[in-house]
């Protein structure tokens, strides 16, 4: 066997802009917005749950209350961990490079090849579009 198929990740990153900046803030907030919603609901459910709950088995309500404040809790970090997202958006400096995940693609190795230089691509975008492939 001379050569192999393989399936190797990529990295793609993409170059700060003004418009990815606000891109990524806009997706952070609509998460937290979401984050409040569920919350709000949360909380509607929990009062009619606890109401319920009290009339069939009172023991019941202490469990019940740990169920409904560890759902709010999880999305009061996640409240937290996005607010300090978008700080962190906002402080991003123009022209710097983050990663946004990686795609998988197939890639023919031969023997004498460098492995490294294979296993290391990676895409560079701009505003959604490629300016850039790298290995």
């Amino acid at each position: 066997m001379d050569s192999m198929t393989l399936k190797c990740p990529v990295a793609i990153k993409a170059k700060v802009t003004e418009r990815l900046k606000k891109q990524l803030a806009a997706e952070i907030q609509e998460a937290i917005k979401n984050a409040d919603m569920e919350l709000t609901q949360i909380e509607f459910h929990a009062k009619r749950a606890m109401t319920e709950q009290a009339k069939l088995d009172a023991q019941g309500l202490t469990a019940l209350r740990q169920q409904i404040d560890t759902e709010k809790q999880k999305r009061i970090d996640f409240k937290n961990h996005a607010t300090e997202k978008l700080k962190e958006t906002a402080e991003l400096e123009i022209g710097a490079e983050i990663t946004q995940g990686t795609i998988d693609r197939m890639v023919t190795i031969n023997i004498g090849d460098d492995l490294h230089k294979v296993l290391a691509a990676e895409i560079l975008l701009e505003d959604g579009k490629v300016i850039a492939f790298r290995s």
